[in-house]
């Protein structure tokens, strides 16, 4: 039977405690490690990574000047246009785009 287990957070160095149940859900999930942070240390390297629980921060996107090519006004895309294709504004896109 499954019970609760005091453990150590590596970041904050607090005893937080892993309960049956968060243990059964684990399980449940197949994770093989018990956490490493307690609940605060979580939620903050969490928020830390802009809401995602592992790896680095995402970056901001590189965003390119482009003129749509059906209205005309100038907006900005997230790839270097080469000028052999036409590019579109955000809405004349979403108006033309096939499904």
């Amino acid at each position: 039977m499954v019970q609760d287990k005091t453990l150590t957070c590596r970041d904050c160095g607090q005893e937080f405690i892993f309960s049956a149940s968060e243990q059964e859900f684990y399980a449940e999930k197949g994770f093989q490690n018990e956490p490493g942070r307690c609940p605060a240390c979580r939620q903050a390297r969490k928020q830390a990574n802009g809401g995602r629980t592992g790896g680095y921060a995402r970056q901001p996107r590189q965003m390119y000047p482009a003129v749509c090519a059906n209205c005309g006004i100038e907006t900005e895309v997230p790839f270097q246009p080469s000028g052999d294709k036409p590019v579109y504004c955000r809405e004349c896109y979403q108006t033309n785009r096939r499904y």
